[in-house]
């Protein structure tokens, strides 16, 4: 582990000066995220994230749906049922029965924008809003990984 000073430049700003032998004694590379944590003594400390990759789960949520349906004492119950198929009945209740992973894959950032664009178009300025950034959608579309180990 190497310990390092902020100092001051001549302008009077700060730097931490990060130099080459601290970076390979660290086994860092330019590119890799760094995660700070607060010591609470008015130190920090930096380490390396993993680098990860981004999984994509498509999961199907079931509900079980419960409708009361009124219909003539003399008419076959069938009725009640095509006023469910044909959307026409009120719901009575409703459960959630969990979801099902159906399949997983690896993707890329890439593809990640991709399908999260065309999941979400609302979001590519279609309605009259700004498009979302890259950033934007990542904020709000990627579960990110932490590290929960500390």
């Amino acid at each position: 582990m190497a310990t390092v000073t902020i100092e001051r430049d001549e302008n009077g700003e700060y730097i931490l000066p990060l130099t080459d032998p601290i970076f390979a004694e660290l086994g860092w590379e330019i590119g890799d995220k760094i995660q700070w944590t607060d010591n609470g003594d008015g130190s920090w400390t930096m380490s390396k994230k993993p680098k990860t990759k981004i999984v994509l789960i498509d999961a199907i949520q079931t509900y079980r749906m419960r409708y009361a349906v009124e219909i003539p004492e003399d008419a076959p119950e069938e009725w009640a049922l095509d006023t469910v198929t044909m959307n026409e009945a009120k719901e009575f209740s409703q459960e959630s029965l969990g979801e099902t992973i159906t399949s997983h894959r690896v993707i890329d950032q890439v593809e990640f924008l991709t399908q999260y664009r065309k999941d979400n178009d609302y979001i590519n300025g279609k309605y009259g809003s700004n498009p979302w950034s890259d950033d934007l959608c990542f904020q709000n579309g990627l579960t990110p990984w932490e590290d929960t180990n500390d």
